[in-house]
């Protein structure tokens, strides 16, 4: 079987012996079709909205207003979310001071070109557009969050006199699912809080996984902050493989976001097929532009490769590793073990930056090896706990001299951030 993977803006393929593949992840959310177009998806959304009333009646009246959109990590169709939602607020109130601030999270800034690319040119020459800093933007304390941290919210968000949000719902490796109340924390949250929230007690609980929020600690926080903050309505998306938008909801940040969360279950769940070696991706550009983002796409992988395993990993990484501290983290110890107890001993919060996905990449690398298919260096690769490789060809090469055997089995994940990977008993060991 010929399979083809997305690789930053193109694809790479490789042909596998149908004998020695156990099965392709693939959600079927790039299968579902719509009748209605993109523009008129997020219209229907917003002419009826779950649990709240619609955007331009809670616009009324408001002077200051704040929409919360995504950066340049997320494939966010802002293009057609943000044109209609401006035009529901400056209904319902027409002279209103409208502010899009850019949820970095801990994010770098975003260049002119890439607010051109996401929001189009009309919106990034004509609208107040506001990039939020997490170590430098005005902050407000908006209260203590349940797992103890301070939570210090952008202050232009917390003094709105109506706080909104665009975003789309994809699943999340420890949140659960994106979107919704992500937007505020870590959205436009100071550094101290999303340190305290992503804490290495919280990323070790087993509840924090995919396409969970029951029981979720992270996703605890998460909510409460957005609903201290007083983020009064979410626009939130779901995308498929084209980032085209297949269903949109509105409303209630909580309700909107559990229909949202729910219509996605039903079509990106898939059961693991445990396999010697299996390749995955992050869905191509935009994320997989560095390592740290690749974790992602990792953890799908994760639930379905045997201990002892294989996984090959396509990210184009054009940007490098993501993160000076995640690098590091990983790079200047040897024992990852090492690594892993010193951040359990650490208390909620005396997180190090970065260090949630270090914990997360050092459980997937303890449970088995990961090739690279990039175009990062490849002492780069080495240095984080990798094997490099170039192609498809070479990194299968590799995983069959790892496994020791070139009848080893294969699962396929062409897109490891768009399926949710439900882990049987068998795929632990």
């Amino acid at each position: 079987m010929k399979l083809t993977f997305p690789y930053g803006t193109e694809t790479r393929s490789i042909a596998l012996p149908d004998n020695r593949l156990n099965g392709v992840l693939v959600s079927r959310l790039h299968h579902y079709k719509v009748n209605q177009t993109q523009e008129q998806l997020v219209e229907e959304a917003l002419a009826a909205p779950i649990g709240s009333p619609p955007l331009r009646v809670l616009a009324q009246g408001k002077k200051r207003v704040v929409i919360i959109a995504s950066d340049h990590t997320r494939p966010v169709p802002s293009k057609i979310i943000l044109p209609p939602m401006l035009r529901e607020i400056r209904k319902g109130s027409p002279n209103a001071n409208i502010t899009i601030l850019i949820a970095t999270g801990c994010h770098r800034s975003m260049s002119r070109k890439e607010m051109v690319e996401k929001f189009g040119e009309e919106i990034a020459g004509s609208e107040n557009i506001v990039v939020h800093d997490c170590d430098h933007s005005p902050l407000t304390k908006i209260g203590t969050l349940p797992s103890g941290g301070e939570c210090m919210i952008n202050r232009m968000a917390v003094e709105a006199d109506l706080l909104a949000a665009e975003g789309f719902i994809e699943p999340h490796f420890f949140a659960g699912f994106s979107g919704g109340r992500k937007s505020v924390l870590p959205g436009i949250a100071g550094r101290t809080t999303v340190l305290a929230n992503h804490c290495s007690e919280f990323i070790a609980h087993p509840a924090s996984r995919t396409g969970i929020l029951k029981g979720n600690l992270i996703h605890r926080d998460m909510v409460w902050g957005a609903r201290k903050a007083k983020l009064a309505f979410i626009v939130n998306v779901i995308i498929n493989e084209k980032k085209e938008v297949i269903h949109a909801v509105a409303g209630d940040f909580e309700e909107a976001h559990t229909a949202g969360c729910d219509f996605l279950s039903t079509l990106c769940k898939a059961d693991a097929r445990p396999a010697d070696i299996v390749i995955s991706t992050n869905g191509g550009y935009p994320l997989d532009q560095n390592i740290y983002q690749a974790v992602k796409g990792m953890t799908a992988a994760e639930a379905t490769v045997k201990k002892g395993g294989v996984i090959i990993m396509l990210a184009k990484s054009n940007d490098g590793h993501g993160g000076q501290d995640f690098y590091h983290q990983l790079a200047d110890e040897p024992d990852i073990n090492k690594t892993l107890q010193m951040f359990l001993s650490r208390g909620r919060n005396e997180t190090l930056a970065d260090q949630w996905q270090t914990q997360i990449f050092i459980r997937i690398l303890q449970k088995a090896k990961v090739i690279y298919v990039s175009d990062a260096p490849d002492e780069m690769v080495e240095a984080m706990h990798m094997i490099p490789a170039h192609s498809l060809e070479e990194a299968l090469e590799k995983a069959e001299a790892i496994a020791g055997s070139r009848e080893a089995s294969i699962t396929a994940i062409p897109d490891g951030v768009a399926v949710m990977v439900i882990e049987s008993p068998q795929s632990k060991h």
